[in-house]
């Protein structure tokens, strides 16, 4: 197989879509993934869920966010994959926006 220059290679790398559900560490997020299988013998559909630790270089990704992430090298001891995209913002992460940082939240009376 040739390539041109300039054109990306046809990468066989995995991609997992998940939800951010922690950003405390630095240029670090972890995402789970939900998994849906059929059970071999009783046919239902069984969800199981599985926590992926991913490389988020400008600390983009919030809480609550749908993100894609792909299969890279091993980065540390629990890192072997990257924020590819952000696919959807959470509305926790839109609201924290519109206030200034700062300023508290204000309460219902």
């Amino acid at each position: 197989m040739t390539l041109q220059t300039g054109q990306a290679p046809n990468s066989r790398r995995n991609e997992k879509v998940g939800q951010v559900v922690s950003t405390k560490m630095q240029k670090t997020i972890v995402v789970a993934v939900e998994m849906r299988k059929a059970h071999p013998k009783y046919k239902r559909i069984i969800r199981s869920t599985k926590k992926f630790y991913a490389h988020d270089e400008q600390s983009s990704a919030r809480l609550g966010d749908m993100v894609r992430i792909r299969e890279t090298r091993p980065l540390s001891k629990l890192k072997r994959w990257n924020l590819e995209e952000i696919v959807r913002r959470s509305a926790l992460s839109q609201i924290e926006d519109a206030v200034l940082p700062g300023e508290a939240i204000p309460a219902e009376k």
